[in-house]
């Protein structure tokens, strides 16, 4: 694969919905130089609309377009930040914008990212790549996770069996065979269980820093009933999301006694339980050597800590020892993507998503006031 270098920027909204990430990225061939990189809270409103759009509702085609108008809008803020940065007489080549996730049904043969691609051009006077994940599900694959390509291509390493683990809402691992190969699933739930409880206990759309899942210890009931799910031992490819995993979902695993306040704590523990088990199973299956971290969860040092227990002895770091902000890991592989798309390059990988074969991805919005 040779792609010339350039300049473009990625921007990512995940399953946490807990903000929008965005990067400015120089590419030399495959070698990614972060230039910016720009974070924008979820507004609000905009967050509380995006919930409610994750299950049924009345009116929910009017409602979507709104978000999605909304959404694009705060994309372009975030674009605008980083093009205020953009060296003396550079252009970005182009923007990829993952949008925001409010369906996946890859067996009913779709997925769903809000976002207004040609809005998003216009706003920002740049050529816009989205919707990337319809074209891998055309060819029958899942269309997610599209990010092991990237990982591939940046954090492989001769010789050596990796794994790259994104802690967002979901979590998902892409193994890197030593011989180059690329494996990679949704392991399962992370962030968007985590949130949900700490918001729901303490108020908070997070939990700070593992406060919370300190504070308690795991509950060995509890946890046997969350792993009692099939689509932990699902072969892959596989995916998942909110569709799944959600407030239902675990309102249906707890008991009364789990309700209780005092209970919280150990409640939370038991979710990072959860997570890094899932994550472990996977790691350890791959027989991986190393396991690098990023993604929100990243930055949670009790969640990290369960992760290093459970997947002992693969040593066990963030992304950072490779280079790459861990926050900033997803909006710097929406901006390779995006690369891939103005080349023609094809950038999924069947043996990830299960398709019938490579596909370029993504569908592009030319800037409105190019000649």
């Amino acid at each position: 694969m040779v792609l010339q270098s350039d300049l473009t920027i990625g921007l990512m909204s995940g399953t946490s919905l807990d903000g929008i990430d965005g990067a400015l990225v120089r590419w030399q061939d495959d070698h990614p130089e972060t230039l910016a990189f720009a974070t924008l809270a979820m507004p609000a409103s905009l967050r509380a609309a995006l919930m409610r759009l994750q299950a049924p509702a009345p009116d929910e085609l009017h409602a979507s377009r709104l978000a999605a108008i909304e959404l694009t809008r705060a994309y372009a803020a975030v674009c605008q930040d980083l093009l205020g940065q953009l060296p003396i007489g550079a252009r970005v080549r182009a923007i990829g914008a993952h949008g925001q996730t409010v369906r996946h049904r890859p067996e009913c043969g779709y997925t769903l990212q809000l976002l207004d691609g040609a809005l998003l051009a216009e706003l920002t006077g740049c050529d816009v790549v989205c919707d990337f994940r319809s074209a891998d599900i055309a060819a029958g694959g899942q269309g997610a996770p599209l990010v092991p390509a990237f990982h591939a291509r940046v954090f492989g390493a001769s010789g050596e069996c990796r794994a790259i683990v994104n802690l967002g809402g979901i979590a998902n691992v892409s193994v890197l065979s030593a011989e180059g190969g690329v494996r990679g699933h949704d392991t399962g739930p992370a962030n968007v269980l985590l949130d949900l409880w700490a918001e729901r206990c303490t108020g908070q759309r997070y939990d700070r820093d593992g406060a919370l899942a300190g504070a308690g210890g795991c509950d060995a009931a509890l946890l046997d009933r969350l792993l009692d799910d099939p689509y932990f031992t699902l072969p892959a490819p596989k995916s998942t999301g909110r569709d799944r995993f959600n407030a239902a979902w675990l309102d249906a695993k707890l008991t009364s006694d789990d309700r209780a306040p005092e209970r919280a704590a150990n409640v939370q523990a038991t979710l990072i339980e959860l997570t890094a088990i899932t994550v472990a199973r996977a790691c350890h299956q791959a027989g991986v050597s190393g396991i690098w971290l990023c993604g929100g969860g990243a930055a949670n040092p009790v969640l990290r800590a369960a992760i290093a227990r459970h997947c002992a002895p693969a040593a066990v770091a963030s992304t950072d020892a490779l280079g790459a902000p861990p926050q900033a890991v997803e909006a710097v592989a929406f901006a390779w993507l995006a690369r891939c798309r103005v080349e023609g390059v094809p950038a999924s990988l069947p043996a990830v998503t299960g398709a019938r074969g490579p596909r370029v991805l993504g569908a592009l919005y030319p800037d409105p006031g190019a000649d």
